[in-house]
Formats: C-alpha cells, structure tokens, sequence
C-alpha cells in the first residue's frame, strides 16, 4: 500500500548554487586512500590536480583545470574527500525512499546493510558554469567509483538519489548529461482524494538553473517523466533560459510534438523542498488553479 505523505510548503527553503554531497555507502570501514593514489586517479578523470591531506580525517583536492574568478583574483575548485564515519540508514526518511526509483528492490537493503559512510563535496565551484559544473561533478564521481572498489552505492544529498556502485562503474552516459542521470530526480507523485498527479525534479537548482513542476491529471505519468528529463537536458546542455509565458514542445502520443505546445510559468514548488520552479502547464491535462 502506497505511503500518505503531508505537503510541506514551509519546509526549509533549498539555496540555489549549493554544495553538491555525494555519499558513499559502504558495508565495512574502509581507509581513506592515500594522496598519490588519488592523485593519480583524479588526473585521470579531472585533468591537472593537486592533493593534499590532513591528518588522516580528510583529502583535498585542488581541481586546477576548474578556475573561478573572483573580483580579487581566481581559485581554483576544490573537492573533499572525508575519513569513514558511522551511518545510519533510519536517518533516510521514508519521504526520500519512497522517490528512489533506481534500486527500488534494493535500496532498504542497501541502507540496512551499509552501515559506513564517507562524504564527498566540492568548494567553490558554484562560480562555474552549469555545463562546466555539471561535467566537472561527474567526472569527480567516476574518480571515486574508481577509488574505493568496496562502495556498495553512491546518494546524492541535494535529490535524494541512490545507485548501487555497479552501475556508476557501467556508466556509458558521456559529457554532462550524466549530471540528468545521476544527480537530477524526476518524481512522481499521486494527490490523496483526486485523480491529480505530480512529476517535478530536484537537483537542477544546484546548477543555477530552475527544477521543473507537471500537475496534472489525464496523462501517463511516464510519458511526463521522460518530458521533464528531455527539458532538464535541454535547459543544461542549450544554454537557453525559459521565461515566463513562454512554451515547450507537449507530448502527443508518447512523444515530444511541436504541434503541442506548453506554456511555463515559475513558481513555488507544491511540494518539499521550497524552491522556486518552473511550472509546466500541460494543456487541457492541466490541476490546480492556472493564471
């Protein structure tokens, strides 16, 4: 039986351009690898590096391809690895295990069994540019799946997002379409008592760039899943922004069709966390009270 969720529009309002965190999730302790290893990996997957480490707690490392600009002078990005800590998977909430959809078979075992974790976050790379920072954090990610063999899955903090390590370690995805795979959620929810549903995203704002919101009803919600990936990869990849009172391509059977066309307008999200989105209005499909 489906889990009742309450709407939370007063919940903590998410900051755009934040910290990007990525947890990794282990079975047993594992050590932090030292310097020269990764240095050596990162090399391979983030271009000039420098790596420095503090007393067996932390790595940093200084990405010196990435340089942000600052009216005073230019850094480059760093990262940080943390030492192993203790985790505790009752702290994942039943709200964030219920939009999981990429282990949903495995990922109460996943957070049951792991019971060690290490941090990964990166430092000044919100001045970077979305395309550049996107690519930038996945090429990170398959440094540390390379890394540390014994990870049993990787959860992105800021969407709430779990894989099991294989698959980062498969990827075929390349360049920053990655960032949509791996660190953006598409998902789905139905509203109590109606025929409505919910599809948004949640990741986007990491990148300065607006999460989408569908409430609808009357449509296969898959079809709108696979809408908000398209536009989430085109909103990263173009360049463009899409303002308010402007449209999209809809979906006719199945399928993006320019003969369709979408209007967007943003707004706050309807549902946790509170940030602003842009609003997709689906038509004659379309819930809720529309301007």
């Amino acid at each position: 039986m489906s889990k009742v969720f309450k709407q939370d529009r007063k919940s903590k309002e998410q900051q755009p351009g934040g910290p990007f965190l990525i947890t990794m999730l282990f079975k047993e302790p594992v050590e932090l690898p030292d310097k020269e290893k990764v240095a050596e990996v990162c090399r391979k997957h983030l271009g000039h590096v420098e790596c420095h480490g503090k007393d067996d707690q932390s790595l940093h490392i200084f990405a010196l391809d990435h340089i942000v600009e600052f009216e005073d002078g230019k850094a480059p990005v760093q990262f940080l690895l943390t030492s192993c800590m203790d985790f505790d998977g009752k702290t994942v909430d039943d709200f964030t295990r219920s939009q999981m959809w990429d282990c949903q078979e495995s990922r109460d075992r996943i957070l049951e069994e792991c019971r060690y974790s290490m941090l990964a976050t990166d430092f000044l790379a919100r001045g970077l540019s979305p395309l550049e920072r996107a690519d930038m954090e996945m090429d990170y990610l398959e440094a540390l799946a390379e890394l540390l063999p014994s990870c049993e899955a990787f959860f992105f903090n800021g969407s709430g997002k779990l894989f099991e390590a294989e698959e980062i370690r498969g990827n075929q995805i390349e360049g920053p379409d990655r960032f949509i795979r791996y660190a953006v959620n598409v998902r789905f929810f139905t509203i109590q008592d109606s025929e409505d549903m919910l599809v948004d995203t949640l990741g986007m704002n990491t990148l300065f760039l607006p999460d989408l919101q569908y409430h609808f009803h009357g449509l296969d919600p898959n079809w709108v899943v696979n809408h908000a990936y398209n536009v989430a990869s085109y909103l990263l990849t173009s360049g463009n922004e899409i303002e308010s009172g402007e449209t999209v391509d809809g979906i006719k059977n199945g399928e993006m069709d320019q003969s369709v066309q979408w209007k967007c307008q943003y707004e706050d999200a309807l549902i946790q966390p509170n940030r602003p989105v842009l609003d997709i209005n689906t038509g004659k499909y379309a819930s809720g009270n529309r301007k």
